[in-house]
């Protein structure tokens, strides 16, 4: 056996899974090694899920094999993952909210009758001496930040032994200031010989923490680049190629985008955002004046909500998941009733109208629940555009649908958006995640769409829809607005003119994309409200 066979922690060989009409993973050899962090990349339905499920006793393969240490096993359940090693991280958070972080982590922690919370304790210590993280013990789950979320997920990861921790979109959700920590952290743990698989859409998280860079295509693993290359090569040829083993044939139309660059971050952020075509700001199209709307559930309302959306302007959202952020948009599209405030769609209230009338005025609302609120994933593609025309001309006659209509306008959708699907005729529920987004995308951006509320557009998606998404929101620049509600920042900087920041449901503070934006906003999201008006000008918010 060879030294880099000898050398790694876990092993795949020869991995093969298949589902029906399906080839998830095929033939894929992998291995991670100790002390490194391996970054995986791929697009929607490359295989990287399987892979990990496999890898986390989820998924059981079809054929190929596993080595840990070089000796062969078979991980059947997550349970058995755990006892050889091998800890997940997932994209949300498994930690029962109601339970404190000492016993979110003693759950499943021991055999025997009576836990040990003293020793429990003592190895919470050490793990955070270790992290460089200091966690409360009896804090409640519910009440941490995502990112000490998420450090207590790693933790918890670590807390059987593990010595290959698989992190799946770990930034995804997290401010700024989080997202250092998470590095800060990576970091410890590679010195102290941990090995970490790093699944990201993100290309400059790839690069930037990767000592190695997988990617996986269409269920095969194109390539490995190693740490001598990933090293050696100067960051815009390393960029160069990643993209070409991503994309193949299509990375020439990507090349020049600027979220495919290696540390987009603040400064590529702003030059992308002076690139961008931007319209003169005409009359305001959207308002809301003290709009409170109530919670439902653990999902917070929110309470005076002044704001104003302008035609040919893009407006962000940014704040951390579950500050309100579903209360606006539903309050705004007409699901949640308002108990203070008013809104207003072209100078007229519309707080009293439902949101058939509301969409007939030209509002839309682009759900981030594609499958549970979006979709309806037993009828077509076709039926699912049309949802929101039953009845009307000249789609309908009579009563009666005409489906030979329907079907043809359903197809110039089809194409407009790039939906890739075998026909109009298919069911939507069998899409992948970035093609039931794109049915939703032209469900509601046609059909005379005026001011759309975007929420998590691009949530999920891999690199390559993310950015024709993006774009899709850059041009509602042209006569139309867009209020845009995401907890990706840097997607927030990319396509905003302004953005405004949403605090425990009020809004806290605003900027406009420039140096120092991120880090104020990030401030504002986590209560910094020294932030609140930096960088917002003489207005603050409006």
């Amino acid at each position: 056996m060879s030294p880099a066979v000898t050398s790694a922690v876990v092993e795949v060989k020869g991995i093969t899974k298949a589902f029906p009409g399906v080839l998830a993973n095929d033939d894929i050899s992998f291995d991670v090694r100790p002390g490194e962090v391996h970054s995986l990349l791929g697009e929607n339905g490359a295989g990287k899920s399987t892979l990990m499920g496999i890898l986390s006793g989820i998924q059981t393969p079809d054929s190929g094999g596993i080595l840990v240490d070089g000796e062969p096993v078979r991980i059947d359940s997550p349970r058995k993952a755990l006892d050889i090693g091998i800890g997940t991280v997932y994209q949300h958070s498994t930690l029962i909210p109601a339970l404190t972080v000492l016993q979110n982590l003693m759950l499943g922690d021991s055999g025997k009758l009576l836990l040990d919370a003293a020793s429990a304790r003592a190895r919470l210590e050490e793990f955070g001496a270790l992290l460089g993280v200091d966690v409360d013990p009896e804090a409640r789950a519910a009440d941490l930040a995502l990112g000490r979320q998420q450090q207590v997920e790693i933790i918890k990861a670590l807390w059987r032994g593990s010595r290959l921790l698989i992190l799946d979109e770990p930034t995804s959700m997290l401010t700024p200031q989080a997202v250092d920590e998470l590095y800060t952290v990576l970091a410890r743990l590679k010195a102290d010989g941990l090995a970490t698989i790093f699944i990201t859409h993100k290309l400059h998280e790839a690069v930037s923490l990767g000592d190695r860079i997988s990617v996986l295509r269409r269920g095969r693993m194109v390539g490995t680049l190693d740490a001598a290359a990933v090293s050696s090569t100067p960051p815009d040829k390393l960029e160069e190629i990643v993209i070409e083993m991503m994309f193949g044939s299509a990375a020439a139309d990507l090349a020049d985008v600027g979220e495919l660059r290696v540390g987009l971050g603040e400064a590529e952020a702003v030059e992308a955002h002076a690139r961008a075509t931007k319209a003169a700001v005409g009359e305001p199209l959207l308002e809301l004046a003290g709009v409170a709307a109530p919670g439902e559930g653990t999902d917070p309302g929110v309470a005076d909500i002044d704001l104003v959306v302008h035609e040919g302007e893009v407006v962000g959202v940014a704040g951390v998941d579950g500050n309100g952020q579903r209360a606006l948009a539903e309050a705004i599209s007409g699901q949640r009733r308002l108990t203070a405030g008013e809104i207003r769609l072209f100078g007229a209230p519309v707080d009293r109208l439902n949101v058939l009338k509301r969409e007939k005025l030209g509002l839309r609302y682009l759900t981030d629940d594609r499958i549970g609120e979006g979709i309806v994933g037993s009828l077509s593609i076709s039926l699912n555009l049309f949802l929101k025309r039953i009845g009307q001309a000249p789609y309908w006659r009579y009563g009666s649908i005409r489906r030979g209509t329907i079907d043809a306008r359903a197809e110039e959708l089809c194409e407009q958006f790039d939906v890739r699907a075998p026909g109009v005729e298919t069911r939507a529920g069998t899409l992948s995640g970035g093609n039931m987004q794109k049915v939703l995308l032209a469900r509601e951006l046609s059909f005379g769409a005026k001011v759309v509320v975007f929420h998590k557009p691009t949530y999920g998606l891999d690199l390559k829809t993310t950015l024709g998404v993006r774009e899709m929101i850059r041009q509602m620049r042209d006569g139309k607005a867009a209020l845009v509600i995401s907890t990706d920042l840097d997607e927030l900087l990319e396509v905003s003119d302004r953005i405004v920041v949403l605090s425990r449901g009020r809004l806290v503070g605003e900027a406009e994309p420039g140096p120092g934006a991120a880090e104020r906003i990030g401030g504002m999201m986590i209560g910094d409200v020294s932030l609140s008006l930096a960088g917002a000008g003489a207005e603050g918010t409006e």
